[in-house]
């Protein structure tokens, strides 16, 4: 059975890592169809979404009605995902040099629960052969 099949069936889980402006629309999108698990580092972001507001105030709170998503901050939560889809901020120094330690970090977190069969996702500005 193929990932989008579990996905359908309810036996996989999405992880969206990193809830900024890219994350969060995309976590509750997918949220409208599928299981998802919606991760940040930052605690209070995480319960103002859990209480279904926007931190960057771009959203409606009408938007996180009705979605199958539980926000979290504990990095074992991901354990329960299979699609894991990093959305971190890569920025650029003056010399347009990209900072690459929010995508590093990410990325050991999702390292560590890794399984076999799962599948990882980069939606981030990075250099080609960055990954």
């Amino acid at each position: 059975m193929g990932i989008y099949n579990s996905l359908e069936n309810k036996t996989a889980k999405i992880a969206v890592i990193g809830l900024g402006y890219v994350g969060l629309p995309l976590a509750l999108e997918f949220a409208k169809h599928f299981e998802v698990i919606g991760f940040d580092i930052d605690a209070d972001r995480i319960e103002m979404m859990k209480r279904g507001e926007d931190p960057s105030n771009e959203l409606p709170n009408s938007i996180f009605t009705d979605k199958n998503i539980r926000f979290t901050d504990k990095k074992n939560d991901l354990e329960a995902a299979n699609l894991f889809i990093v959305t971190v901020p890569t920025p650029v120094d003056e010399h347009k040099v990209p900072d690459l330690s929010a995508l590093k970090a990410a990325t050991r977190s999702v390292a560590a629960v890794l399984k076999r069969g799962d599948y990882v996702v980069y939606e981030s500005t990075v250099y080609p052969g960055c990954t």
